[in-house]
């Protein structure tokens, strides 16, 4: 599956390296992910969400406040491909590895899914391997996949930037892209309380060449945020919590306490 991020040739594995046959090797963590992002690949010394971002998207994920979300895109992914023995699933931009674990899990109940799971963040592909150790995580970049050609039977992409041609290479034709984004209304609460004049987000799908839309719905209900800690996660695990300073941060913290979650889900499916 892991092709080698420097030649592009088939990377195999042995003992706790993955290796090609140009002789580059990459090591295996102890906690069972592989790093296939070169250093001179980039852009920072820590790519990815910083370490705050990360503990508390955590958090609020285990407390369940996207849990009917997961369970969506589990359900999608089970009526897609559950006729498979082995279907290959990647989590696009996995981050800690939430939804990879639901899915994991939620497939395990019926077959024996291959989930694997994709971050730039290296600290959060470490919490990732530490929460499901039969995923297979990598640290590398979404704009340059370092997976085989047609390697995958569905991808998952929840919010992740990425690039729509190396999606298309990587997905077996007839194969199946289930996609998230922010429809109009998402944390609408919170955006209130930090522009004057906030925008709805753009519910636009985005268009990916060789790819049908199949099918597109809103997720919509309403979060309740009893817990001052809960909060305080929501607005440190967005890119809104970056125009807050500490005291805006936690005078909402006491006021922010019903909020929207509203996304879009698309279906698209690899022409064949």
């Amino acid at each position: 599956m892991y092709r080698c991020p420097l030649c592009q040739h088939p990377l195999v594995r042995d003992g706790q390296q993955w290796h090609c046959d140009q002789r580059h090797s990459f090591d295996i963590a102890k906690q069972g992910y592989v790093n296939l992002l070169p250093v001179q690949n980039k852009r920072s010394k820590s790519p990815g969400d910083n370490a705050d971002m990360m503990q508390a998207r955590r958090d609020f994920l285990n407390a369940g406040f996207y849990q009917p979300l997961s369970d969506q895109l589990n359900q999608l992914f089970i009526d897609y491909l559950g006729f498979m023995p082995t279907p290959q699933i990647l989590d696009l931009g996995c981050g800690e590895g939430y939804y990879s674990a639901r899915l994991h899990s939620a497939f395990n109940l019926k077959n024996q899914a291959q989930i694997w799971g994709l971050d730039i963040s290296k600290d959060a592909i470490r919490y990732a391997a530490k929460r499901d150790k039969q995923i297979q995580f990598c640290v590398a970049s979404a704009y340059d996949l370092p997976f085989s050609d047609q390697a995958f039977d569905g991808l998952m992409r929840i919010y992740a930037p990425s690039l729509a041609s190396e999606i298309e290479r990587v997905t077996r034709p007839g194969g199946w892209l289930i996609t998230v984004q922010p429809a109009a209304d998402h944390l609408a609460e919170l955006k209130q309380a930090i522009y004057s004049q906030p925008q709805p987000h753009d519910e636009t799908p985005e268009s990916i060449q060789g790819f049908e839309l199949i099918q597109q719905h809103k997720l919509s209900y309403e979060m309740t945020l009893d817990c001052e800690a809960d909060r305080l996660n929501l607005l440190n695990m967005t890119p809104f919590g970056w125009k807050l300073n500490p005291e805006q941060k936690q005078a909402l913290s006491h006021s922010l306490v019903k909020v929207k979650a509203d996304f879009l889900i698309c279906v698209q499916q690899k022409n064949q």
